[in-house]
């Protein structure tokens, strides 16, 4: 499954699984390195979709009474999107 498949809660699952793994302590460095890896971009995968909501609940609020969906423009603001974009543009999880 590649992180266009990915839904959000199946990535918070996978991180969960990872962090009891890490916890446990009987992993070699090199598998530790691994799970750090993927965790790091499930954790990028997250904070993304996080980020996508919270803005599509902004347009709704700034709306008041007149609920409609609205596409929302990326602002320039947080050029940490680009970077979260490419981390999740090359992995592929599972």
């Amino acid at each position: 499954m590649t992180n266009k498949n990915l839904k959000f809660e199946d990535a918070m699952k996978r991180l969960e699984e990872i962090v009891e793994q890490m916890e446990k302590g009987d992993i070699n460095l090199d598998k530790s390195l691994s799970y750090f890896e993927e965790g790091i971009k499930l954790v990028r995968f997250c904070s993304s979709k996080l980020e996508e909501v919270k803005k599509k609940v902004e347009i709704l609020v700034k709306k008041g009474d007149k609920m409609s969906r609205e596409p929302f423009a990326e602002s320039d603001e947080n050029n940490d999107t680009d970077n979260n974009k490419k981390a999740d543009d090359d992995m592929e999880l599972f």
